[in-house]
């Protein structure tokens, strides 16, 4: 049975809006939360647990120009610090006011409210070379 012009187009909404709503992570524990054109970067919560209680987070400037790999920001612990390099490239186009008030926001929501850069992303291939959570977790675990 053939599908009609509306169930493909149904399908093809659904797989975009899958896809732009997908988390991706590094081998160095950054995460990338993609939505459209823009991914909000921030580190995992591995990263948080082995850096501690977070007392400091130094976040990037907006229109700040980004390439893969590029230090971004760094998180500040009682026992380290540690630097956040970003997994996409592109134009820093907003930032997490709220972690200059609350830095401990990384240690109680690290995944979720201590996003700490909005980043519109100029190569979507950049994501290839990125582990979704089932192979990231696996990484961990053989770690």
């Amino acid at each position: 049975m053939a599908l009609s012009l509306v169930s493909r187009v149904c399908m093809r909404q659904i797989l975009s809006q899958h896809r732009a709503l997908s988390m991706y992570y590094t081998e160095s524990h950054e995460w990338v939360n993609v939505q459209g054109s823009l991914g909000r970067v921030g580190i995992t919560d591995h990263a948080q647990a082995a850096l501690g209680d977070v007392v400091f987070v130094d976040i990037p400037e907006v229109d700040l120009d980004v390439d893969v790999g590029d230090e971004i920001a760094s998180v500040e612990s009682v026992k380290a610090v540690g630097d956040v390099a970003s997994p996409i490239g592109g134009i820093v186009v907003a930032v997490n006011e709220a972690l200059s008030d609350s830095p401990t926001l990384v240690n109680s929501s690290p995944e979720e409210d201590a996003w700490i850069a909005e980043i519109e992303i100029s190569d979507m291939s950049a994501l290839e070379g990125l582990m979704d959570k089932e192979a990231y977790d696996k990484f961990l675990l053989e770690g």
